[in-house]
């Protein structure tokens, strides 16, 4: 999947709103409804949205229920793209029950969501050979009080990929070079917690470019999920690391100083804080495309075409 298949969509697309992870609150579902309205599409709420989970609350509804709907919503030839309301927890749970086969027979669409979404990034790109959006979640306080991270957002939907650049304020250069390759990652503590499914070996990420982000991991969980990640050979091939924002992750200066002790030892270009993840103005990003990394007095993401 290139980047001229992520979309755009236009106006009147039918949408599905799955909670593969967790449960969203049901006023910032209906806030987020609104939003997908007012942009001019057209919503369709799949039931795992609004369901409860018999003994979990940080579970939208049974991990069956979570995998029909997802599937559901995917292979469904009337809806145009998939969005996923809410993180949290709970996608690690219910990837080994998709089929795959069924997955892969329908007509691709964009799927959008972050977090605890990574382990489905991670999924439509190893298994489907997908591309993804990495954004903020719709059914969220952080999307829906953040007009910055709604416009990033609405951008993502209906604007082109290729071509966007993504930096930051507080971007900065740890490690210099430039470096083109498939983007992949999402937030940390999936990456980390996907490790070794069914004794699947570590996927090929030679000439690909990293990002990583994550959300209240103190700096020593940081060290424990990045060590795991090192010795497991996540990193092996990868040419260039992009972090994102380390929200609620203590003391940035200790987390940046990890990142370079434990990542700029692999020499290749790392860039510190480039603008995706959980923090304020969070952008939508994608995942499983070609782009190039700029790491140097002004770092920047380059989408390609």
């Amino acid at each position: 999947m290139t980047a001229s298949e992520l979309g755009p969509l236009a106006p009147g697309a039918r949408v599905a709103i799955v909670a593969p992870s967790g449960p969203p609150p049901s006023e910032l579902l209906a806030r987020s409804l609104d939003l997908l309205v007012e942009w001019g599409l057209d919503p369709v709420v799949f039931p795992s949205a609004t369901a409860t989970h018999p003994r979990a609350r940080y579970l939208a509804g049974p991990d069956a229920q979570r995998a029909a709907d997802l599937q559901a919503a995917w292979c469904d030839e009337t809806i145009d793209a998939v969005f996923c309301a809410r993180g949290g927890y709970g996608s690690v749970r219910m990837i080994d029950l998709l089929d795959r086969d069924a997955l892969a027979a329908a007509t691709p669409k964009p799927l959008y969501g972050s977090s605890d979404v990574t382990g489905i990034h991670e999924y439509w790109l190893e298994r489907l050979g997908l591309a993804t959006w990495f954004t903020p979640m719709t059914a969220t306080a952080a999307l829906l009080d953040d007009a910055e991270a709604v416009e990033s957002l609405r951008r993502a939907v209906f604007e082109p990929a290729g071509g966007r650049r993504f930096t930051a304020s507080s971007a900065e250069t740890l490690v210099a070079g430039e470096v083109t390759g498939r983007l992949i990652g999402g937030n940390l503590s999936l990456l980390a917690m996907t490790l070794g499914a069914h004794g699947q070996p570590v996927a090929d990420h030679t000439g690909c470019i990293a990002l990583l982000e994550d959300v209240e991991e103190e700096p020593y969980r940081l060290d424990g999920l990045l060590t795991s990640l090192l010795r497991a050979g996540w990193f092996d091939g990868v040419t260039g690391i992009a972090l994102g924002s380390w929200h609620d992750c203590g003391d940035l200066g200790e987390v940046r100083a990890l990142a370079e002790e434990l990542l700029a030892p692999l020499g290749v270009p790392l860039v510190w804080e480039l603008g995706f993840g959980h923090g304020p103005r969070a952008a939508s990003i994608p995942l499983g495309v070609r782009g190039t990394l700029l790491a140097g007095s002004a770092p920047e993401l380059v989408i390609e075409a």
